[in-house]
């Protein structure tokens, strides 16, 4: 008898299952927008579209995400100058699309200077979208950039990189680095951007991590620097958007995989409901042969 009615329950709980499908909604794609412009450098605009979170990348979509015939218009309040396209070929039958200075029409054209604020506004399919960012003083200078022997580790080549810096009294300064070692390109560090919450009126040092390529980020433990590397250092001052961009999203991208992580959402500052945001870089270079 007691048998029975395991073998009853056990029928019962399987007849009670149900298979559940979640319909998740196609939304359609949303202008994607990564803008910046630099003191000392013309201003680059990078436009695509979002693609299906599910969806399998593959380079021709990733080609086709691509924005073109755009109308860009950059303003530092003085001139208004239109952005060109250019294509820049990766591959054979492979290219992809930036928006920078007008090379036939200069007589608008400038490029990025401390202390400025610019406008952009971006006009694509019918939409129009606006964004502003300055490009700040260097308000926080470097006072010495250094290296040290990488600790508990017994490979004696491996060195980290200290950074000596002073800020001044009174918040709201907010900071960006990037690394670039030997010929590779300039990559942000894996927690890129901080502010003055702590370290207001004083001289303080930090360890900067090398910057990481996150489609091929390095194995944990391996983020380090090789004896006789040429390492460039590019530390910017940047305003609070740009601040507040980049720190959500490294949080969000730090996130991805994690059960446990708290919801977030990534605040960029371009209108009408675009994706992305629009960066000033007060930038400030130094380049040391690691010893």
């Amino acid at each position: 008898m007691k048998y029975c009615i395991h073998l009853f329950c056990i029928l019962f709980l399987f007849s009670c299952e149900k298979n559940i499908e979640f319909k998740l909604n196609e939304s359609s794609p949303t202008l994607v927008v990564e803008a910046e412009i630099e003191n000392g450098k013309a201003p680059r605009v990078i436009l695509t579209k979002s693609v299906p979170y599910f969806s399998q990348i593959s380079p021709d979509i990733l080609v086709n995400s691509f924005v073109h015939n755009a109308e860009i218009y950059i303003s530092n309040g003085t001139l208004t100058h239109r952005l060109k396209e250019y294509l820049l070929p990766l591959a054979p039958g492979y290219s992809i699309g930036y928006y920078s200075i007008d090379s036939s029409s200069l007589n608008t054209a400038f490029n990025g200077e401390l202390n400025t604020t610019y406008q952009l506004r971006i006009v694509s399919e019918g939409k129009e979208y606006l964004s502003s960012t300055k490009i700040p003083g260097l308000n926080i200078v470097i006072d010495s950039v250094y290296f040290k022997q990488a600790p508990q580790n017994p490979d004696s080549n491996k060195r980290v990189l200290f950074a000596k810096a002073t800020d001044p009294k009174g918040l709201g300064n907010y900071l960006r680095y990037f690394t670039k070692r030997n010929i590779g390109p300039f990559f942000p560090g894996p927690n890129s951007v901080f502010n003055d919450e702590v370290i207001d009126g004083t001289t303080f040092t930090v360890q900067l991590e090398q910057g990481i390529d996150r489609n091929n980020p390095p194995k944990p433990g391996e983020n380090f620097f090789l004896k006789n590397d040429t390492v460039t250092l590019k530390f910017c001052n940047i305003d609070k958007s740009t601040y507040t961009f980049w720190n959500t999203w490294e949080f969000a991208n730090q996130s991805i995989g994690n059960p446990f992580s708290q919801p977030n959402k990534v605040i960029g500052n371009i209108s009408n409901g675009a994706l992305g945001a629009f960066c000033g870089y007060a930038a400030w270079y130094k380049t040391i042969i690691v010893q």
